[in-house]
């Protein structure tokens, strides 16, 4: 009987990374050359789900330890999310997941416009974080009036080519005023 445990042991050790890594792997790159979204959102939808369960065992590691048979509970509800016949990964994005994201989504994309967008990426996080407060605080209207002045000002403050040529070689030494310090 030793070697029926043994041998169930080792298939478990070798399905694991199969059914959660090697065939979602696989199926994701097919999925990104078909031209169906049905599969990609399968496929994307078990990959969040997948770094979810990954985050929480790293999280809760000792608690999972005291579950009896977590391994083969966690390799069975992959299984459900991976093979086609269940589409388990779209089931879920579809019953939880798609709704709230809609919420978050539709109000955040109402917080910011496009050019905010573009702002917002090029600053530092704690910039960002700032710039938030005061949309929260002032709103978006106030903000856009701000990215305008601010672009007036950048317009006014430009100096001409020649002119910057002649700021930058002044202070590295070695322009047309070099002879003057």
């Amino acid at each position: 009987m030793g070697w029926f445990w043994t041998t169930v042991v080792r298939l478990h050790t070798f399905g694991g990374p199969v059914v959660t890594l090697l065939y979602p792997l696989y199926a994701s790159v097919k999925a990104i050359e078909s031209p169906s979204k049905e599969d990609d959102q399968q496929w994307l939808a078990y990959w969040i789900l997948y770094s979810f369960v990954a985050l929480l065992e790293l999280a809760a590691a000792p608690l999972f330890a005291w579950i009896p048979l977590w391994s083969t509970i966690k390799l069975a509800c992959a299984c459900w999310l991976v093979l086609p016949p269940f589409h388990g990964a779209a089931f879920l994005y579809e019953r939880f997941v798609r709704g709230e994201l809609l919420k978050h989504q539709s109000r955040l994309d109402q917080k910011f416009n496009e050019r905010q967008r573009r702002v917002l990426q090029l600053m530092s996080p704690e910039a960002r974080v700032s710039v938030e407060h005061y949309i929260e605080d002032y709103g978006t209207e106030a903000f856009d009036k701000l990215i305008m002045v601010a672009a007036q000002q950048a317009q006014k403050n430009r100096l001409s080519p020649a002119k910057e040529k002649q700021n930058r070689y002044a202070y590295v030494g070695g322009g047309p005023d070099y002879d003057s310090y």
